[in-house]
């Protein structure tokens, strides 16, 4: 039997303790702990949720994984490359792709009776998945890319605002390409309005058929910019991307026959540096609130010490070593930080289920990318985070538990 175990048990449950100081101050060790717990969980869930959300939409708009001719820069103005490859079937041996397609880019300028504006005409096939666009889809619908050349476009919900532009609008775009003196001129239907909010992105891309990008660009039929290769687990994403690299690289002189593999970070560091950096506002939040759950705890723990002090100088009596009379205290602070934890893992999962489903707060898109307060719950960040501050929290605790070898049982039992 336990007994330092099993006396712990009997201190926590005696209700006679709530009217003695200790339950007071217990109390408020308590609302610590779960005003920390809360602010953890709302921090973790927010900031991993906001990191989630802008990192998909950036991946919306180029996949994870772009394969190109090796001559291209960061250039929308792109070398074309054959769209039929050899590497195609060993693609289905990674594991980690989900699925690809080929796309086309080409800069141009739109331009309205008042207004011009720099776009990138994005093309696409028959084989790209719509999923994000159609979710950001606002009017409209997605452009039909089967039978002949589609006229139709998809364009973003600013860029009409700027270009005074609606739904079933003529869309008329100006191309200029190398050794032309001529602008190509090319009238498009506005047939879907999309909102994703990242204004840098919604500013730039049309959407359209990759058809209508091959034959401005002068390109036969299976020429294309490259291929989007979209993965199933992110945090894969550079081996992934190596793998790929492996698979697609020519070694081949001839002109045009070399490609390489760029993955969504390479292609916009400066976004994903900026992700990167949130993640310290995190560890500050987190370090500071287990320092303040840890700081009451001891609190509570010395006062606890104290008012036992009658009960350890019994046990010091009959025998008991100061190791053994810690350990109770050790597992009386854990019953109490375990129930502090209960109650702010409650609060905390409730919040965010409100505002994931409810979503309350909002925020201000033009400022935030998003038009309410993201929330990511991930049960493994949840269940780390309970074991860590439960951990560093009864860690903090051992140094204050060694109060218990000043006390002298004679003093403490003289008057008894």
């Amino acid at each position: 039997m336990n007994t330092e175990l099993f006396i712990a048990r009997r201190l926590f449950r005696d209700r006679e303790n709530r009217h003695h100081l200790s339950g007071k101050i217990i109390h408020i060790a308590l609302a610590g702990i779960v005003l920390g717990m809360t602010v953890m969980l709302l921090a973790v869930a927010i900031v991993t949720g906001f990191k989630k959300e802008i990192r998909d939409k950036v991946i919306g708009f180029g996949s994870h994984i772009q394969v190109v001719n090796f001559d291209s820069n960061l250039s929308f103005e792109t070398t074309p490359v054959s769209s039929v490859q050899p590497f195609f079937p060993l693609l289905e041996l990674i594991g980690n792709i989900e699925s690809w397609n080929r796309f086309a880019t080409k800069p141009g300028i739109i331009k309205t009776e008042e207004d011009i504006q720099g776009v990138v005409l994005k093309g696409v096939d028959s084989t790209f998945n719509w999923k994000f666009l159609r979710e950001n889809l606002t009017q409209g619908h997605i452009p039909a890319l089967k039978g002949e050349r589609s006229a139709e476009v998809l364009v973003s919900e600013n860029l009409c605002s700027l270009l005074a532009l609606k739904l079933n609008d003529p869309l008329y775009m100006f191309f200029v390409n190398e050794n032309e003196r001529m602008p190509r001129i090319r009238q498009f239907r506005i047939c879907g309005i999309y909102r994703t909010n990242l204004q840098e992105f919604d500013n730039l891309f049309v959407w359209g058929d990759i058809r209508q990008v091959q034959h401005i660009n002068g390109w036969d039929s299976d020429m294309v910019s490259g291929f989007e290769i979209n993965i199933r687990d992110f945090e894969e994403l550079e081996e992934t991307t190596r793998q790929v690299r492996e698979t697609v690289t020519s070694y081949h002189t001839e002109p045009g026959s070399v490609l390489r593999a760029l993955n969504i970070r390479q292609k916009y560091p400066q976004i994903f540096d900026w992700l990167s950096v949130i993640d310290m506002n995190v560890w500050v939040i987190l370090v500071l609130m287990v320092m303040v759950a840890g700081f009451n705890m001891i609190s509570a723990l010395l006062v606890l010490i104290l008012e036992r002090s009658r009960m350890i100088g019994t046990l010091k009596a009959l025998g008991s070593p100061n190791s053994s009379i810690r350990k109770i205290f050790l597992y009386l602070s854990g019953f109490l930080v375990i129930r502090g934890l209960i109650w702010g893992n409650l609060l905390g999962i409730t919040l965010l289920l409100i505002q994931k489903y409810l979503q309350p707060v909002s925020l201000d898109p033009s400022s935030y990318y998003m038009e309410y307060v993201p929330v990511h719950l991930s049960w493994v960040r949840i269940f780390l985070l309970n074991v860590g501050t439960l951990t560093l929290t009864l860690l903090m605790l051992i140094l204050p538990g060694y109060f218990v070898s000043r006390i002298s049982p004679g003093k403490t039992l003289q008057f008894d």
